[in-house]
């Protein structure tokens, strides 16, 4: 692994998830298989990924920023049998793509997702109408929390707006997640190994590239340092990385993923996966830049996660937690 004094690490994502990747019991990095991925990659056999303008909603003004916002406040958890999905525009969704199609959805019927008002006061019954499909999405109470949340603290110190959140930051990624976390106690992804906290930030940086995304970077979407960026630590990606050989688990953990019983939020083999997750695409990142490619690391999380769509059947499961930071 490399050296940590040439780590840039502005969040201390890397730093802290480094320390339990050195003292993990569970799960471990297989070097030659991020070589061998990163071939795959640099080659174009592997294609990298980018924002889905068609599925998201925007109309190119502060409204946007808002809908963003939402977006990744309630961006967790859409795992369970049988599968939350909602119809939209005559296809069949599920996961993410569902959660941003019922967004999307609402906002072209009229309903005000993107005023802070509206959010302060939203209910569980708005909210179900709002994400209604086949089946009921996980933990709606607390995506009904994470919205109220919103809508307070945008109407108590932005003005409704979080474009005004977002100019603060002055076009830094790295210094709009930590505005983000420190505004948003549901935004506040940080975990204990044993005892020394490990930060994560998942859906504080995903909120970062996703403005990047939707406003095409430009504008409120314009950063100087997306590159500082980590991997968005979820359930996806480390299922993806196992797949291609990446991360091993060892037996305990492999059976009780594999009979899908829950993690525990917090718990060692839970940390152990996400920090694994985070240090297996930087050392990616690295490797990739051996081969003359240089992608930031949310790129990366982008390329696998879609990876993670196409996945056979066959395929290990991924490890299940329930938790509203991915």
């Amino acid at each position: 692994m490399v050296d940590s004094q040439h780590i840039i690490d502005p969040l201390g994502v890397l730093a802290s998830t480094r320390r339990v990747v050195e003292r993990a019991q569970s799960v471990r990095i297989d070097q030659p298989a991020i070589d061998h991925l990163a071939v795959r990659i640099a080659s174009h056999e592997l294609t990298t990924a980018g924002w889905d303008s068609d599925l998201h909603w925007s109309d190119g003004t502060d409204a946007t920023a808002n809908f963003i916002l939402v977006l990744d406040a309630l961006n967790f958890c859409f795992w369970g049998e049988p599968r939350w999905i909602v119809n939209y525009r005559g296809n069949r969704y599920n996961g993410y793509a569902a959660l941003a199609a019922a967004l999307t959805r609402a906002l072209n019927d009229g309903i005000p997702l993107t005023d802070a008002a509206f959010l302060a006061t939203i209910d569980e019954t708005q909210l179900g109408a709002i994400l209604a499909g086949e089946q009921t999405i996980p933990l709606l109470p607390e995506r009904v929390d994470n919205l109220r949340e919103v809508g307070r603290v945008l109407q108590g110190r932005y003005s409704g707006q979080f474009s005004a959140l977002i100019r603060t930051a002055n076009g830094s990624a790295v210094a709009l997640v930590q505005r983000v976390v420190d505004e948003f106690s549901s935004f506040r992804d940080v975990a204990l190994y044993p005892g020394a906290e490990v930060f994560f930030y998942k859906r504080a940086q995903i909120l970062a590239s996703d403005l990047h995304g939707a406003f095409n970077g430009a504008g409120l979407g314009a950063f100087h340092d997306l590159d500082q960026l980590t991997a968005f630590a979820d359930y996806k990606v480390p299922q993806v990385l196992r797949a291609l050989g990446v991360l091993h688990y060892e037996p305990k953990l492999s059976r009780l993923i594999e009979e899908r019983v829950e993690l525990a939020a917090g718990s060692p083999h839970e940390v152990e996966v996400r920090a694994a997750t985070v240090w297996a695409v930087e050392e990616l990142r690295r490797s990739l830049v051996n081969h003359g490619l240089k992608l930031p690391a949310y790129q990366l999380d982008w390329t696998l996660w879609q990876l993670g769509q196409d996945l056979p059947a066959s395929s290990s499961p991924y490890h299940r937690t329930r938790t509203i930071y991915y």
